[in-house]
């Protein structure tokens, strides 16, 4: 992405001093040999290659990992679901506090600044 803004900014840069330029079509073969190194079939390959003794290792594990994992009791998600809520709730009031008290301090300096020219003016 970064890479792709800064192809932007220089073509940019470039229809400025020749309004022929077309950087996409010279920088496209380099970007799709560059995406292909970063994320193609040849990397992910390499990748597996690289993580297979891990893999090998964990594999035999898995049965038993997920049977425990199985087997462990469920927390209630509703409970959660319910405190996460409260806790928004609690802050949304916080929030509302903090603005309606900022408004009403705004409010009061309106006031008093028209009273003031009001003397001003008497």
């Amino acid at each position: 992405m970064l890479l792709q803004k800064t192809l932007l900014n220089i073509e940019g840069l470039g229809r400025d001093l020749d309004p022929e330029l077309d950087l996409w079509s010279t920088a496209k073969p380099f970007l799709e040999t560059w995406m292909l190194e970063q994320i193609g079939p040849k990397k992910l390959w390499e990748e597996l290659k690289a993580q297979a003794p891990h893999y090998a290792k964990l594999l035999p594990q898995l049965p038993r990992l997920l049977s425990d994992y199985l087997k462990q009791p469920r927390s209630n998600d509703a409970a959660q679901i319910e405190h996460l809520l409260a806790e928004q709730r609690r802050t949304n009031k916080l929030l509302q506090t903090l603005i309606y008290a900022g408004l009403g301090f705004v409010v009061s300096l309106a006031v008093l600044q028209i009273a003031m020219h009001l003397q001003l003016f008497m």
